[in-house]
């Protein structure tokens, strides 16, 4: 999830909350947060992190729900890489490998961008090896908040220790 336009942060606790009310669908984990220069486009920094959902969605559906929340938060797609108030990507479902026009699963740029790994190795090391963190050690990337940003304001209950 990221957001480079607007309240950016206000924006992204916005849809962790959007996303734990979609119909069979919890959040259960997000990342730290991360800010970033934008990748192959301009505008103001990027700021970034990763969720991970249950959800008895299937993919596609899910995939048209993240979208529904984009265009609620603003989101206008007037050219590739545009910038944006929201938006949302299925990096895995489960270990489900799907290729349609839609919807490309496991998301084909993650291990492109360093945006993506430094969160999703937050959440799940086992899927970010060293030398994939390594390839894109030259993409500035830094950690502004640790998990806990996303409690604040987002309607999420933070989780018992």
């Amino acid at each position: 999830m990221g957001a480079n336009l607007g309240d950016r942060q206000g924006a992204l606790r916005a849809a962790l909350a959007a996303m734990d009310r979609l119909p069979g669908t919890r959040v259960q984990r997000v990342s730290a947060l991360y800010a970033s220069a934008p990748v192959d486009a301009g505008g103001p920094d990027y700021l970034n992190a990763v969720a991970e959902l249950a959800t008895t969605l299937p993919p596609l559906p899910l995939l048209q729900a993240l979208q529904a929340l984009e265009l609620d938060a603003g989101r206008e797609r007037p050219y590739r890489n545009a910038p944006r108030t929201l938006d949302l990507d299925i990096l895995w479902f489960g270990d489900e490998s799907i290729g349609t026009p839609e919807l490309t699963v496991p998301h084909p740029r993650i291990m492109e961008r360093a945006f993506v790994l430094r969160p999703l190795s937050d959440l799940a090391p086992h899927r970010v090896t060293a030398a994939a963190l390594e390839a894109v050690a030259l993409q500035a990337i830094r950690m502004l908040e640790g998990s806990g940003w996303a409690d604040r304001q987002s309607g999420l209950d933070a989780p018992e220790k």
